[in-house]
């Protein structure tokens, strides 16, 4: 509480100061547009302001000879020496293609943030790793922007290793990622066990080191109208550095405040981090931009909940332990006055090993021989995840032409340790390759984008066509990880069977898709935009989406925007394909259950469809807003209407008084499958003011944003013979888990002060209150939960800076339910607050 009152004091005590020189001015777009909200920064300093609703700013220098920066995005900055000068008007020049500032949801080179039709946030990566603790992308995104979620799994198998994440609460495959604009290959895990995203693929943002990428845009609209399939959520667009002649690097390290352990350990779940990035320049205005990226972070253990012994489920539970290495590049070649050759990418090597359910010493599943005290498998990850872009991007008869080709490529080779094969015997191996899974893809675009700057205010025209081919494969494993030797005794290596021949597969497919995209300013303050797009899949057929958006600006300082548009997200290669047999847990208790694919001799004797494609409809409205000159407001709703959502079914019994006999005929005893079963609906608002003013010496940024979503389960539809049985396709259970993808409601609060060489953050997040039902179908209710966190920073010199702090500081955690109950065995089920309480850090930036 005593930090608390003196970061108060700090941000309301104005002190007297000797001031120096003032400067004042306007800053204006090529048209003499005036730009409300463009940052003008002191060079050197975190002294800066924004301009106003008129485009004009006041700042008083500290420097004896001050340097001011000036930027808006969309636009090139200025550098501008002050000389004693006490007014300078800006003009800041449209940022051309060659300078590469694109914005995701508008191929309008100039178009900015602000102006665009949809709601945009635009992250400073840069900004946010110096003043929090998170290190990878997910956990940044999850506390950085309001509609995103994230989830940390345990118990999960694959998801324990690869987070999933998700935009407005919907799946993780309802997102599209891009890199430099371009498509980003999705992870090959599909996920099942314990998690959100259930039966979903997604991408995995952490592959890509936060070291390398300038800025992440976020467009919280439907996309696939532009951009194709998965963007019914929204898309991510992570933009890599450019910077030449430049060194920074960071290391880090924190840890949690350990609670609930078997031991007295005061800590655990350490997190080092280091990372490297530097530039090159390469003839006039290009470049190669190199970064290393090393993570190591161990586990956390907070099994120690149960009130008895018959309460638990699992003697070890928390985090994953997890190695990443990562190497990334982005270059920009000059090869004439108009035109150069990208090329970027990187590489992604990951060790992980994560905790199933414990087998006790009384187990049929353990042989005491070999494990007296009964054992804790441990699920291994080798995940191989790369990737490689090349183009030439240039001017041709006054076109921005874009020809390029990206490749993709994510391997997820699983193992086993600490475990056996019960049917083995007392001669059973104790640990296996257990096989696993790969995903290739590869984009070729052409593109085309001109502004016709005399027609209208502003007509911009744009074109294209990509063709994409994927292939995904399941390697076996070894013959001791998933054979039966012995039919009284469980078969297959426990915590994780192996992948069997007869679940191989080696498939593909290819589609096309061709676009066309325009915006008109109709007016200087008038814009209407249109996109259609017709896309061909090899496997399921074709499929046309269209999207409409304008924007209205009422003055200088109010704009009115909005949306409509449909969408389609077609079903991964993993959902079509991925088939197993292996072991789930129900009330503690282990099932083998199979999970057949599509179009299989199980799913063709209960008669279900081929899958295809979901479909949405989009709509967004909302309002921009600046008053005086630092504060502004952004107010969004949405609504999100899905049709025949991809979802993993219940599990079928073999004495089902319907289907039980096609099952024994089978020879399956359990079975699940996917198939296009659920629609829903999602209705939300983003909120978010943000204010930046001087307070005494310093500068004070305050930023509110929010987020409330309710997403609800429409439809579930079942075909001819499973007609009823709509309980087992989607029960409560599913329903609630997919309701829970994000809380009702996340706020954000972060108050950001800087004054001359210190820097202190201090940020509450409330989460909503979740609802989830347990395996006896009873509700848990995860009641609100705010966390705080709070960073100090110092400039120790000109270009080192060191950084302590804390997140979730006063150790608060989730609402506790039974272990023997819940998805994930422990006393919580994942949800986004996280449920490892305090973690603390330092950090130290080089910058040279």
């Amino acid at each position: 509480m005593k930090n608390y009152l003196l970061i108060i004091l700090l941000f309301c005590t104005s002190s007297t100061f000797a001031q120096k020189l003032t400067v004042s001015g306007k800053v204006t777009d090529p048209k003499g547009d005036v730009l409300p909200g463009a940052t003008v920064l002191e060079k050197g300093t975190n002294n800066g302001v924004s301009s106003d609703a008129a485009g004009t700013y006041t700042i008083t220098c500290r420097a004896d000879n001050p340097v001011l920066v000036i930027s808006f995005v969309g636009f090139q900055n200025a550098e501008i020496p002050v000389n004693g000068q006490t007014t300078i008007n800006v003009t800041l020049e449209n940022a051309t293609e060659l300078q590469e500032v694109n914005i995701v949801g508008s191929r309008n080179l100039n178009r900015s943030v602000t102006d665009s039709p949809s709601p945009i946030d635009l992250i400073d990566i840069k900004d946010v790793t110096t003043k929090t603790g998170q290190l990878d992308l997910n956990q940044l995104l999850q506390f950085a922007a309001p509609s995103f979620n994230s989830n940390r799994q345990t118990g999960s198998d694959g998801a324990d290793h690869v987070d999933p994440a998700t935009l407005r609460g919907l799946g993780p495959d309802q997102t599209l990622v891009l890199i430099n604009g371009k498509r980003r290959h999705q992870s090959a895990l599909i996920n099942l066990f314990g998690t959100r995203g259930r039966g979903n693929t997604g991408t995995d943002l952490n592959a890509i080191p936060a070291a390398a990428i300038e800025r992440i845009e976020i467009l919280r609209d439907g996309a696939a109208a532009q951009y194709g399939s998965d963007a019914i959520a929204g898309v991510i667009n992570i933009v890599l550095k450019t910077s030449a002649n430049e060194f920074t690097g960071n290391i880090n390290y924190g840890a949690y405040s350990a609670k609930y352990r078997f031991d007295d350990q005061k800590f655990d779940g350490g997190n080092f981090n280091i990372n490297g990035n530097y530039g090159f320049r390469i003839g006039k205005g290009g470049f190669l931009n190199l970064t290393a990226d090393y993570n190591y972070r161990g586990h956390t253990q907070r099994a120690n909940v149960a009130t008895n012994v018959e309460e638990l489920s699992r003697r070890e539970f928390g985090d994953p332990q997890v190695q990443n290495t990562s190497f990334y590049a982005n270059s920009k070649i000059p090869v004439s006055p108009n035109a150069h050759v990208y090329v970027f990418g990187g590489l992604n090597l990951r060790k992980g090993d994560a905790y199933a359910w414990t087998r006790f010493a009384d187990s049929p599943r353990n042989i005491p021989s070999l494990y007296p005290n009964g054992f804790d498998p441990i699920i291994t990850s080798d995940i191989t995840d790369g990737s490689v872009a090349a183009g030439i991007r240039g001017k041709w008869k006054g076109w921005d032409v874009d020809l390029g080709s990206v490749f993709g490529s994510n391997t997820f080779h699983y193992g086993v340790r600490n475990t056996l094969n019960t049917s083995l015997g007392p001669q059973s191996p104790t640990s296996f390759d257990a096989g696993g899974f790969q995903l290739q893809q590869n984009v070729t675009g052409l593109h085309f984008s001109r502004l016709f700057q005399e027609t209208l205010q502003g007509l911009n025209i744009a074109f294209g066509a990509e063709f994409r081919s994927e292939n995904y494969q399941i390697f076996a494993g070894e013959e001791a990880s998933y054979r039966n030797y012995d039919p009284t005794r469980p078969g297959g290596s426990q915590g994780f069977p192996g992948y069997q021949p007869g679940d191989v597969v080696n498939e593909g497919r290819t589609n096309l898709g061709i676009y066309f995209d325009t915006e008109a300013d109709i007016t200087k303050a008038f814009m209407i935009g249109a996109a259609l797009r017709f896309e061909n899949y090899s496997d399921f057929g074709s499929t046309l989406n269209g999207k409409i958006s304008s924007r209205l600006k009422l003055g200088n300082n109010f704009t009115v925007r909005g949306t409509v548009s449909t969408g389609f997200r077609a079903p991964s290669l993993a959902q079509i394909y991925f088939n197993s047999t292996f072991t789930n847990f129900v009330e503690g208790q282990p099932v083998e259950v199979l999970l057949s694919r599509n179009e299989s001799p199980v799913t063709q004797k209960l008669g279900i469809p081929k899958l295809k494609q979901e479909t949405s409809r989009n709509a967004s409205l909302g309002f921009t807003g600046r008053f005086g000159s630092g504060f502004s407001l952004t107010v969004d709703g949405y609504y999100v209407k899905i049709r025949d959502r991809v979802v993993l079914t219940g599990a079928f019994t073999a004495d089902d008084p319907d289907i039980g006999a096609d099952l024994q005929e089978l020879n399956v005893g359990q079975a699940q499958f996917f198939t296009n079963a659920v629609t829903t609906s999602t209705r939300g608002v983003d909120i978010i003011l943000a204010n930046g003013s001087t307070v005494g010496r310093g500068r004070l940024n305050t930023t509110l944003a929010a987020n409330f979503n309710k997403l609800t389960v429409d439809e579930v539809k079942t075909n001819a013979r499973l007609a009823g049985k709509e309980d087992t396709y989607f029960d409560l259970r599913e329903r609630k888990f997919v309701e829970a993808s994000a809380p009702p409601s996340k706020i954000n609060l972060t108050l950001d002060y800087g004054i001359d060489r210190w820097n202190f953050v201090v940020r509450a997040v409330r989460f909503g209150e979740i609802t989830l039902a347990d395996y006896d179908y009873q509700l848990n209710v995860y009641k609100p939960r705010i966390t705080t966190d709070f960073s100090v920073g110092y400039k120790i010199a000109k270009n080192v800076n060191l950084i302590v702090g804390g997140s979730n500081i006063f150790n608060v955690y989730p609402n506790r339910f039974n272990p023997t109950l819940t998805e994930s065995g422990g006393a919580w089920d994942p949800v986004q607050m996280g449920t490892n309480g305090a973690y603390w850090y330092g950090k130290l930036n080089l910058r040279f």
